[in-house]
């Protein structure tokens, strides 16, 4: 007999319904799965019918070929294991093939027929739903995720002879419900723990309400870490939306908390020096997210920044520029999302002194030695960097003081303030914040007045600097006024624009 049911597989970020077309006939047993499935999903096969047998059904020694379509796609999910199986007991008339045909399955199954979680449940669940299914079956781990999405009904399965037993009538499953969210406990990091370094905080508070890409060189124990990991609390909280997207990617790459659920802070990715290439773009040969893709909508701190390789970071040029990174494979071409802020942090020098006699260390490098410390990070990467800036050495004044430094709270109202201006102005350009206007929506929406141009005109002179320098000058100058309330941009904010542009004595290119 010849039977359907649904399973699901990831492609990028989205969810992809893959149909299990299962034939079984008399002949020489054979048990053959074709539609370009890897070796998790060809080794299905064992797990499949091991699981049917502890599961209490003996089924005949038939030729079974199954199907996974569309071919053309590399299935790579071990959630094709169920519904693998109930295409077979369909096919083989051990329970009714029209009652799958709403219905999409996603668990992975134990020898012994337990139900197991997978990842990607959700965007699974989202195309499920889209293409016009009406329920979906997955393990107990992943229940909370597939509840993210409204419109379809979750049953939650914890065994295989569940599910045979409900589509037979002998056993009644309940939609699962949302359970009651448990208030999730605010991050311990906030700028209050901060002393000191009021201009390194002010650039941070213009990057978050702008969305703009930092540098901070400086000593070490300055302060340049502490700072970035408290960037996430000062950006405006994730719309649903937002939260979606962030838990879509999560749950393709694995990295849900236990229970699953809507992820509702913003992420803060630090990947280690020794990352790789892949590893930060994203990649393989069924592409999955790297990092870039992992800090969407969030934060992606490189600590050390000369200390990585070259290569790995001239990969970040596109995402940078075009918020997204495209990957081309043999089987598919995905382009996955990347709008995050990037902050780096790396010391002046090799030895981490230079400049700082001042507090008693000297630096021992040699010119040559600086400068080719600092060409490790390429101009037209420093270029697309738009706040460069110098955190000095904490003074035991500011170490010592009992006041309690500016919360992240009131840093964050300012944000969100500035955040509202800046979608009211871009609108109409489907814009969210200033860091993702180009050149031409900058000059609609950002007009300099003569002495404001003029201003400019002579930083772009002294500085030698780009195209593209000249446009982030103006898009954080414009940062600076809307943080100020102001719809027109005054020299004040130009000239704290050029100088977090300029602070760092960094070769720019």
């Amino acid at each position: 007999m010849f039977a359907r049911s649904f399973g699901g597989t990831t492609l990028g970020v989205d969810g992809l319904i893959i149909d299990v077309e299962v034939d079984a006939a008399a002949g020489l047993p054979a048990f053959d799965i074709v539609g370009l499935p890897d070796t998790a999903v060809r080794e299905s096969k064992e797990r499949v019918r091991r699981a049917i047998r502890n599961s209490g059904v003996q089924l005949r020694q038939e030729n079974v070929t199954i199907n996974l379509a569309p071919a053309s796609i590399r299935k790579d999910s071990p959630g094709l294991d169920l519904p693998i199986a109930m295409g077979l007991l369909a096919a083989y008339g051990l329970i009714p093939a029209e009652r799958l045909s709403t219905s999409l399955f996603m668990a992975e199954l134990s020898l012994e027929g337990e139900c197991r979680g997978v990842h990607g449940v959700l965007p699974m669940t989202i195309a499920a739903r889209n293409q016009g299914l009406r329920a979906v079956f997955v393990a107990a781990e992943n229940a909370n995720e597939a509840l993210l999405v409204e419109g379809i009904a979750v049953y939650v399965l914890h065994t295989l002879k569940e599910a045979v037993d409900f589509f037979l009538g002998e056993r009644e499953l309940s939609p699962a419900v949302p359970e009651e969210a448990e208030a999730m406990q605010q991050g311990q990091e906030d700028f209050a723990d901060v002393q000191g370094q009021f201009q390194a905080k002010r650039a941070l508070e213009i990057a978050a309400a702008g969305g703009h890409n930092v540098l901070m060189v400086g000593v070490p124990g300055s302060g340049k870490t502490m700072l970035a990991r408290r960037m996430s609390s000062i950006l405006p909280r994730l719309t649903r939306e937002e939260a979606l997207e962030v838990t879509k990617i999560y749950s393709i790459a694995g990295l849900l908390p236990p229970g699953g659920g809507l992820i509702t802070e913003r992420p803060f990715r630090s990947p280690h020096h020794t990352t790789s290439m892949v590893a930060m773009i994203g990649g393989g040969s069924v592409p999955r997210p790297g990092e870039v893709t992992l800090s969407h909508h969030g934060v992606l701190f490189l600590d050390e920044l000369p200390e990585f390789s070259k290569r790995t970071l001239e990969v970040l040029r596109q995402p940078l520029e075009d918020r997204a990174v495209t990957i081309a494979r043999i089987h598919a071409t995905l382009t996955f999302p990347s709008n995050m802020i990037l902050v780096c942090a790396m010391n002046p020098c090799p030895c981490g002194y230079y400049g700082d006699e001042a507090g008693g260390h000297v630096c021992d490098c040699t010119p040559t030695e600086i400068k080719r410390y600092t060409r490790k990070i390429s101009g037209p990467l420093l270029d697309r960097i738009d706040i460069h800036i110098r955190v000095p050495r904490v003074r035991y004044e500011e170490l010592s003081a009992t006041r309690r430094a500016e919360s992240s709270a009131a840093i964050r109202a300012r944000v969100e303030t500035a955040r509202r201006r800046q979608r009211e102005r871009l609108a109409p350009y489907h814009l969210f914040h200033n860091a993702q206007m180009n050149h031409a929506v900058i000059r609609e929406t950002c007009p300099l007045k003569p002495d404001v141009q003029s201003l400019l005109e002579l930083a772009f002179r002294k500085f030698d600097l780009s195209a593209r320098s000249y446009d982030r000058i103006i898009k954080v100058a414009r940062t600076i006024a809307d943080l100020a309330g102001t719809d027109e941009i005054a020299p004040e904010h130009l000239a704290e624009a050029i100088k977090l542009r300029s602070d760092t004595e960094l070769d720019l290119g």
